[in-house]
């Protein structure tokens, strides 16, 4: 009954080339390439240090191979052709001197390949030189262009092409490779994960039924192949990743327990994004906030602490490509005139642009922007898949189409939008709104397209549809879809300070609330609910869209911000007394214990009954009265710590109990499930079942009863947390003029240094939502604005600054200051007091130290 997640995985992409700089000075340059095929990786690596040759490291070569040399062993021979593969530019190619003068004497691709069998396989006779150095060149020098001898010229000319770069990066015609853009990531999802642990399952299965076959062999009996596969092997391998979250290759954590503390968490959890780089080495870079993040990551829901901007969100639009059948489209590139490579290689003339397909040039073309204007098109009419993407780079020399048709792209949809006007027309928001049009259907149109972050460098965004100029190419669909699942809940987020929004999008996944709407059948092992939650009057047009408002995850409060005498110090807060006893914040705390009854070695089993007076580690009657026969707990009754609720019965353990009985008198020993010491409650329910093994499983579910105490953490949407520093009776609480008594004070010096303007707006919303009777749209960017609560608060009869007179409940008098009071969304967080308590006077001790165990749970 466990739920897991696979969490999506953020890596650079694959078969594309990497330029970065060694050193900072650029004094060194490298490109690398990271090839995925056929679930293996291999990365070459192309270095170029000025007035110095250029190198090419595979596989574990640990010198390098001089490019020239690599190239004319993949046969490339003549000099000029690898000249203007590699760059037109003159001042490019007098770079290569060098390169050239450490290959002279190596003229022909047999000696090239023998240079290089002497690397690599050093000692031995020529012919098997040569044929390890034909072998690496085809299986681990960049295997995703092909791994047999006719994909060599293919790798020739992708090798030039890396040296080009390099080249043309070093004199600065191109910038280094922004490892940050989320253009060079990609996500691996469920399916590329799976596809991965698969193939390994299967891979251990192949070699598995070889090493049978080979035993069977010798024994020269007729073989059945399906006796010598053995099914178990690929189940246990797939379902011992799962369980445990560790992946071959040495990954941990990919799959996770899914997060349920409410509704908001689990959606938070499956959208998660994990990058794999390490949490100790200081990597600023890499956890800082990049512009192609817009759209596609949330800029707000992150860990505080190690973890952070290194585990994101996906915004609300984002969405991951899938990969398309490559034929199709390269017939299509043919069709609209682009040359292919052989073709253009015969001819010998310049093309002004060259062709790219997933990072491998195709060919060439005439026009780049006419090519990648029709390819757009086409998408717009469906005539090619909508999962393609085509971006044009501009450089003095030379257009590069780059046409993407991988998966694991985030991209995020956009409205186009073309001679300055948005193709969405007032008929499609109609449509949408009557449901006779969907989502799908605009996209299928062609009015709304999907664009990844290279996409997206050629076009031109405008935020709000009166933006549009003619230079104009897109139109956002919505300002606050930038932001991710959990964020986009707070009202007014765009008057905070950020690390608040940042706090609030940690907090709003402890909030309790309804987790699941069936949460009397789930076995969870700790779940909370929140007895009398509500809707936000303040809300946002994404609450609706996440669900928040049918499963809510807080309480309106009436809030006044005032110092309550000293006890609201330092984040704390005072809450109404009344308020709690008729049940704001009251909650339900569910524990799940799990007994299974074993079957041991020796044929043994475990026996479910109320154990006898005379076994080992009896506890006495008093522990055991709330036992029914059956030797389960009363449904409903009341239990508290050491309480048993499943009496078990164990076998004797070893053979010491067996040797230690007298006169063969068996000793059996006590091993029922009781309650934790710390906690007391009633029994809720108890699930009878069998598990795998066959054995009975008994689940019992105890359920505690949690009103707000002094100590509880609460916070608002605002990350303003607190804890309880008093319970005041109503009576003692301050009153307004009407009579309203606040059912939380916060204190004023809660604000000014953190500058949440956005909870003192939503005060003011709430206010006039709980007069008027009605939600108050507080989406950030676009919400009701300021000035019209306040003309709506005076037309109500209420001061326009949203504060009012108060009078002192203890002594009556009147306050002399104006007390600002409204209606706020609190949380009830899951840090309660009474899970955290603790202290001891007797009790487990070290043996060593003779020190008091650490911890509360091992008391």
């Amino acid at each position: 009954g466990s739920e897991r997640v696979i969490v999506a995985i953020e890596d650079l992409a694959p078969n594309r080339v990497i330029v970065t700089e060694k050193e900072a000075n650029g004094s060194q340059l490298s490109a690398i390439v990271i090839s995925a095929a056929y679930g293996r990786q291999a990365r070459t690596e192309v270095t170029y240090k000025p007035d110095g040759p250029v190198k090419v490291f595979f596989s574990r070569i640990y010198k390098g191979i001089p490019a020239i040399i690599m190239l004319r062993a993949l046969g490339m021979t003549n000099d000029r052709e690898i000249l203007n593969l590699i760059s037109p530019l003159r001042e490019v190619q007098e770079l290569l001197q060098p390169s050239f003068e450490e290959a002279a004497g190596i003229d022909t691709e047999h000696e090239a390949l023998r240079y290089i069998g002497n690397r690599i396989a050093f000692g031995y006779a020529e012919e098997y030189r040569i044929q390890r150095a034909e072998q690496l060149i085809d299986s681990v020098l960049l295997p995703h262009i092909g791994t047999n001898k006719a994909a060599r010229y293919q790798k020739a000319v992708f090798l030039c092409e890396v040296i080009g770069r390099l080249l043309e990066t070093s004199l600065g015609i191109r910038k280094p490779t922004d490892r940050d853009h989320y253009a060079n990531k990609r996500l691996k999802l469920a399916g590329p994960l799976m596809m991965e642990l698969y193939r390994m399952a299967f891979m251990k299965l192949l070699r598995d039924v070889r090493y049978q076959l080979e035993r069977a062999a010798a024994s020269r009996y007729p073989v059945r192949i399906s006796t010598f596969v053995r099914p178990g092997i690929i189940t246990d391998f797939v379902k011992h990743a799962f369980a445990t979250g560790n992946w071959p290759g040495g990954r941990v954590g990919v799959t996770q327990l899914l997060n349920r503390t409410n509704h908001l968490a689990t959606i938070s959890h499956l959208r998660r994004v994990q990058s794999p780089l390490s949490r100790s080495q200081p990597h600023f870079e890499a956890r800082d906030l990049h512009g192609t993040h817009w759209g596609r990551i949330c800029p707000a829901e992150t860990p505080e602490g190690s973890n952070c901007g290194l585990v994101k969100n996906l915004a609300l639009t984002a969405e991951i490509s899938y990969p398309v059948k490559k034929r199709a489209i390269l017939e299509k590139l043919y069709s609209l005139g682009v040359v292919p490579l052989s073709e253009a290689l015969i001819k010998r003339r310049r093309y002004a642009a060259k062709v790219f397909v997933d990072g491998l040039l195709v060919g060439y073309h005439a026009n780049g922007e006419k090519l990648v204007q029709n390819l757009r098109e086409l998408r717009r009419r469906g005539e090619i898949s909508l999962s393609v993407n085509a971006a044009l780079y501009r450089y003095p020399h030379v257009q590069e189409v780059w046409i993407n048709m991988d998966e694991g792209r985030v991209r995020r949809p956009l409205i186009v939008v073309k001679d300055g006007r948005p193709l969405l027309t007032r008929e499609h928001v109609e449509g949408l709104k009557s449901r006779t049009l969907r989502f799908r259907d605009l996209i299928s149109m062609g009015v709304i397209e999907f664009l990844d972050a290279e996409e997206e460098e050629n076009a031109l965004v405008a935020l709000k549809p009166e933006d549009v100029t003619p230079e104009h190419t897109h139109l956002e669909i919505c300002p606050y879809a930038i932001l991710g699942a959990v964020v986009s809940i707070i009202p007014y987020a765009e008057h905070n300070q950020s690390p608040r929004n940042i706090y609030e999008g940690a907090m709003g996944k402890q909030a309790l609330g309804v987790f699941a709407i069936n949460y009397n059948l789930r076995v969870d092992s700790r779940s909370h609910l929140l007895v009398y939650p509500q809707k936000p009057i303040v809300v946002t047009k994404a609450t609706e869209l996440i669900g928040i408002e049918g499963r809510p995850i807080g309480q309106n409060m009436v809030v006044a911000i005032l110092t309550g005498q000293g006890y609201n110090m330092e984040d704390a807060v005072v809450l109404n007394k009344s308020a709690v006893e008729r049940g704001l914040a009251l909650s339900l705390s569910y524990r799940t214990y799990e007994v299974e009854a074993r079957t041991y070695i020796g044929g043994e089993k475990d026996v479910i009954k109320i154990p006898d007076s005379n076994v080992r580690g009896y506890r006495g009657e008093h522990a055991y009265r709330v036992l029914d026969l059956d030797s389960l707990a009363h449904i409903e009754a009341d239990v508290n710590g050491g309480t048993v609720i499943v009496g078990v019965q164990s076998p004797p353990r070893f053979l010491e109990e067996y040797q230690r009985a007298p006169a063969r008198e068996l000793v059996w020993r006590d091993a029922s499930e009781t309650v934790r010491p710390s906690e007391a409650g009633v029994v809720d329910s108890i699930f009878i079942t069998k598990n795998e093994e066959g054995n009975k499983l008994v689940k019992a579910k105890v359920r505690s009863f949690c009103p707000a105490e002094i100590g509880d953490k609460f916070a608002s949407r605002h990350g303003q947390k607190g804890v309880v520093g008093m319970l005041l009776s109503q009576e003692d609480m301050p009153y307004t003029e009407s009579g309203i008594v606040p059912d939380l004070i916060i204190n004023p010096h809660a604000f000014p240094s953190r500058m949440t303007i956005g909870q003192l707006l939503e005060s003011m919303a709430g206010k006039v939502g709980a007069i008027k009777g009605e939600f108050i749209d507080g989406t950030p960017f676009m919400g009701k604005p300021v000035e019209e609560l306040k003309r709506e608060l005076e037309a109500l009869g209420f001061k326009s600054s949203g504060k009012e007179v108060m009078y002192d409940g203890l002594t009556g008098k009147r306050y002399e200051a104006e007390i600002f009071i409204g209606v706020v969304y609190y949380q009830k967080l899951h840090h309660l007091v009474r899970d955290k308590i603790h202290a001891r006077s007797r009790g487990r001790v070290q043996m060593l130290t003779r020190q008091p165990t650490e911890g509360r749970s091992r008391g």
